[in-house]
This record gives structure tokens, C-alpha cells and sequence, in this order.
């Protein structure tokens, strides 16, 4: 399974006023592991940056202006997201944007979601986290994720904590039973026939949990209590 985690910087909130995406990064994760492979591009977005979206990302007009233009950039960064099951805090902030410059690119592409999954990880950190906070920043620190050298916000940065977060709100116990419950239900459909064996026969070995082991399966348990799927406590 290929997946893309992605975030975006901008030249202020809304597509409405005519802002425009200043910075794209992206994350290749194939079966829940980060490949290293990424897209990241800073874009001149051939207007003025708000004065408080520079306070965010710490991105100026000045370094903008020899960077190229979305539409210079617009089918590599397809190709790199094309197919995959694309990741995103607010998903509905940034694929209004990255669709508003697909529109403006005037290339004929349609919308993203026409070539992507997307999983919004705001709406599940919600679903998860009712009532509370659930800002990247929060769930950073909720799921113990250092996030201690972001002092301004930045795509590939973002998107580094981002993926972090995801694995951890996506990795509980569920899924491991989840694995155990589909193969033995396989297995049961392929048992032909029952072999006994005489107890006296068998010889178990029983290996013991040493401290260290111990001391480790205590601390994932105290993870996953915080996680608020821990059963076991």
C-alpha cells in the first residue's frame, strides 16, 4: 500500500482572497514505512505573503521570488502523488488550495481526489480524541512525538511529524488480533483433516520474559493507555 503524507504552506487562509500555495511537502510510506523517497518544492506564488502567515512559516516574498511557479511544477508533483492514498491534517484546507492551482495551471487536471485516496487525520484524530485538542502540536505531544525543533511551521517538516503521528494514532492492539482472527479463520477453511498426538509425547519449551523484556512490555502498555486503547492495566 503506497501512501503519501502531505502538507502545504500558503500565502494566507483562504483561495476566496486569491492566496496561493508557497511551499509543498511530501512523504512516500509503502505498508507503514517511510522509504525516504519525497517530493518537496518551494513556489513563487506571484503575489504578496500576509504579514501573519510569515509569523507561521517564516517564509518571505524575498526568498520566493527565484522559485518557480506552480504550474512549472505541477506534473512532477502528480507524478509523485499519483495512485497513492494521500495523508493530511485538515485535508479540506489543503486540497482546496492544491486543487485551486490545478484549475489556475489551466493543464486539464481534475481535482486530486480524481487520482487519490485521502485520509484526514484531523477527523480521525476527533473521532479518537473527542473534546479535545487536536492540532498537530497537540497530538505531538499526546502520542509523544518530539516535535521540540519545529519553531516555525514548514511542509516537510510538518509532514515528518505528521507520518509519526499517524503510525502511532493508527498502530493500537486492534490491528494485531485483527492480523491473528483473518489467518486463523484462512487456516480453518484448509483443515482437512485432525491429527492426535498422545500428550505424553509432546515436550514444550517455555521460555521466560527476562526483566528487561518485561520492563519494555510494561512501557508499550503504558503507551497505549495513554492512547486510551490499553485494556491490560
Amino acid at each position: 500500500m503506497r501512501q503519501v503524507i502531505l502538507d502545504t504552506e500558503t500565502t494566507g487562509l483562504r483561495i476566496e482572497d486569491g492566496h496561493r500555495i508557497i511551499e509543498i511537502g511530501c512523504l512516500e510510506m509503502i505498508d507503514r514505512k517511510l522509504t525516504g523517497n519525497h517530493y518537496h518544492q518551494f513556489i513563487n506564488p506571484r503575489r504578496e505573503i500576509e504579514s501573519g502567515a510569515v509569523a507561521v512559516h517564516g517564509i518571505t516574498n524575498e526568498f520566493l521570488a527565484d522559485k518557480p511557479f506552480f504550474i512549472d511544477i505541477t506534473k512532477e508533483f502528480m507524478e509523485f502523488v499519483m495512485g497513492a492514498e494521500l495523508i493530511i491534517h485538515n485535508a479540506p484546507f489543503d486540497l482546496s488550495f492544491i486543487n485551486n492551482e490545478l484549475m489556475l495551471s489551466r493543464q486539464e487536471w481534475k481535482p486530486v481526489t480524481d487520482y487519490c485516496g485521502v485520509i484526514d487525520t484531523l477527523q480521525l484524530a476527533r473521532k479518537l480524541h473527542a473534546g479535545q485538542r487536536n492540532n498537530l502540536d497537540a497530538l505531538c505531544k499526546r502520542y509523544g512525538v518530539d516535535n521540540s525543533k519545529r519553531d516555525l511551521h514548514g511542509a516537510l517538516v510538518d509532514a515528518h511529524l505528521l507520518a509519526q503521528v499517524y503510525l502511532a494514532m493508527t498502530g493500537g492492539q486492534g490491528s494485531f488480533f485483527d492480523v491473528i482472527s483473518d489467518t486463523q479463520s484462512n487456516a480453518s477453511k484448509n483443515i482437512e483433516a485432525t491429527i492426535s498426538i498422545p500428550v505424553e509425547k509432546i515436550q514444550l519449551c517455555v521460555l521466560n520474559a527476562t526483566q528487561e523484556e518485561l520492563l519494555e512490555h510494561q512501557k508499550y502498555l503504558e503507551l497505549l493507555k495513554k492512547q486510551g486503547k490499553c485494556n491490560w492495566n
